[in-house]
């Protein structure tokens, strides 16, 4: 069944682009290193970015968490992992055992700011997992290789 998407896809990838501006703003303004390793770290223990990112447009963060969960459940379709971003969004994919009531077998769950970090590669996911800024349970919940999406 293919999902419904709530966000227009014209939407969706201006959220991207805002998003992925933030980006580079804070790796420029930083004289932060290009190096994925370096910039996944500071990314991720950095409250001054935690703010400037929640300074963004509460629209523009909603918009680009919930298109970009509906874009990782079109890639990855099923009910056995919950992805949630609280207090922006939360979705079901990838396949395999089908649950009928309650929590899924496979949670993910992550701070807006680490999704979006996640989503357009600014961290890699075990990164993400090492510095306990992401919580991953169940046998289905590592989603490195659905992630980056863009």
């Amino acid at each position: 069944m293919a999902i419904r998407r709530k966000i227009s896809e014209e939407a969706g990838m201006a959220a991207v682009r805002e998003v992925r501006a933030f980006f580079e703003a804070q790796r420029t303004a930083a004289g932060e290193p290009a190096d994925l390793h370096a910039r996944g770290g500071y990314l991720l223990n950095s409250p001054e970015v935690e703010q400037a990112f929640a300074a963004l447009p509460r629209p523009v963060r909603a918009t680009f968490v919930r298109f970009t969960l509906e874009e990782l459940a079109t890639l990855a379709p099923g009910n056995s992992v919950e992805v949630r971003v609280p207090p922006l969004g939360v979705t079901q994919c990838v396949a395999g055992p089908r649950h009928t009531r309650g929590t899924p077998p496979s949670v993910v769950e992550a701070r807006p700011l680490v999704w979006a970090a996640l989503v357009l590669g600014a961290c890699s996911w075990a990164q993400a997992v090492s510095a306990g800024a992401l919580d991953a349970s169940g046998e289905r919940s590592d989603l490195s290789g659905l992630l980056p999406l863009f």
